[in-house]
């Protein structure tokens, strides 16, 4: 692969190449991708959608919102430092091309600000019960009917694929969705595959799928724009990483490595006696232990180390992302960059102490076991209604459950694998809020 193609500008339905020289720098392509996301509906609803904790209260705790706004500016400063590196290693990029180093910076902002776009309610239990609700619930009804990658697109609902559908599909005149850059489109898909075959190699690209197959054809025309490497045979689709997919890969698993520590530190669900042993790794070599002294409150102790532990994790993915250049651009680095840096370690260590105590806490469980119930009550009433719609045998009670769907999902879908993805889409698109409240009428709780 070369950086020229990758990072590209082109964007859906264009029909001639736009040059990076030839760009306003006030107004720059990638930094628009920036902007239509964080105006977009989708992004705005992940203020009111789990990260850790489900619908809570307290104010100090991180939503999708907070969350991926700091993934952002951890991402934005490990694409301009890698950045930096590339230009200076490439010259002709600028001098040729007319590339900075700020624009691996936009970029990974822009990718890693929608890397949580496509999440359902209630975190990855969301993912679950939507799965959930064709492979062991009512919707096994509709297997029979669907083809073996549709019906797998189902049964393993994918946020990252479904957050590719809501950046690029196409509604009666918004042709393209927010008609994102190539390059940031390749940038936030991590794993450039369909659903089949599950997980065929122990490559970091194959962990999961990036596009449901109505996506398909769209998402090869992106990757062989930018000559993206193909590593599928036959009737499957799959490419090597964008190499910028490992940055906002790297920012997400720093951020919620040791944010979502912060948070069960702020909660009092792990001690701070921990914090310090497990922080203290991280940071030994930057702590100014007489500032640190000086902090008199744990939120401020807990800021700091945080802070520091967040820089050291940046440094360290950026030399092991230049170090791997050639065997990224080559497709052949199959991991993820924080699993070969000098703090694996480290951070496994915090993994394992948030899973125990964060993740898999009382407050946590029990919103879980809501949101299954509360996904599937939602799924079962709009997958029956707009099926009978189609079908001709809609009921009184499946007209009143159609009007509560929002107008920019009144439509029709031809395919019985269209209509059920419309749903799940709808549901996807709920805040944990919107949601409790749309099952309470649903279910007369109210």
């Amino acid at each position: 692969m070369q950086w020229e193609q990758l990072l590209s500008l082109k964007r859906q339905g264009d029909t001639s190449k736009r040059l990076r020289k030839e760009q306003d720098d006030t107004r720059l392509g990638f930094e628009v991708d920036y902007d239509r996301i964080i105006f977009s509906s989708a992004f705005r609803s992940l203020q009111d959608k789990t990260q850790v904790i489900p619908l809570s209260k307290t104010d100090f705790v991180h939503t999708r919102l907070t969350h991926s706004l700091e993934v952002s500016v951890v991402g934005r400063s490990l694409g301009r430092l890698v950045g930096k590196k590339i230009i200076e290693k490439h010259p002709y990029l600028a001098e040729v091309h007319g590339f900075h180093m700020n624009d691996f910076g936009a970029i990974v902002a822009a990718a890693a600000l929608a890397h949580d776009i496509g999440n359902p309610p209630f975190g990855h239990s969301g993912e679950k019960a939507i799965g959930e609700y064709f492979k062991i619930g009512k919707g096994q009804q509709y297997k029979g009917q669907l083809t073996d990658k549709e019906w797998q697109d189902l049964i393993d609902f994918e946020g990252n694929a479904n957050g590719f559908n809501l950046l690029t599909a196409s509604r009666p005149g918004i042709e393209g969705g927010l008609r994102i850059s190539y390059a940031t489109l390749g940038a936030f898909m991590k794993y450039p595959k369909e659903s089949l075959p599950k997980k065929p190699t122990a490559n970091i690209a194959d962990k999961k799928y990036g596009f449901f197959q109505a996506d398909a054809a769209f998402f090869q025309d992106v990757a062989k724009d930018m000559d993206m490497i193909p590593n599928k045979t036959g009737d499957d689709i799959g490419f090597e990483r964008h190499p910028l997919a490992y940055l906002v890969e790297a920012a997400d698993d720093i951020c919620y490595t040791i944010i979502d520590f912060e948070d069960g530190i702020n909660l009092g669900l792990i001690s701070e006696d921990y914090a310090l042993e497990y922080l203290i790794k991280l940071v030994k070599d930057n702590v100014q232990v007489e500032k640190y002294k000086t902090l008199t409150t744990k939120e401020d102790r807990i800021s700091y180390l945080r802070a520091l532990a967040i820089g050291s994790l940046i440094n360290d993915a950026v030399n092991v992302f230049i170090e791997n250049e050639e065997a990224i651009l080559a497709g052949q680095y199959p991991f993820a960059l924080t699993d070969k840096g000098a703090y694996t370690a480290q951070m496994n260590d915090i993994i394992k102490l948030s899973v125990k105590n964060i993740y898999q806490s009382r407050e946590v469980v029990e919103k879980e076991v809501m949101g299954y119930r509360i996904i599937n009550t939602l799924l079962d009433a709009f997958c029956t209604a707009y099926n009978n719609k189609f079908d001709g045998n809609e009921g009184n009670y499946d007209k009143l459950i159609l009007k509560l769907l929002p107008e920019k999902f009144v439509t029709n879908k031809m395919s019985l694998y269209d209509r059920l993805l419309h749903i799940c889409h709808f549901v996807s698109t709920l805040t944990d809020g919107n949601a409790v409240l749309l099952y309470n009428t649903i279910t007369g709780a109210k």
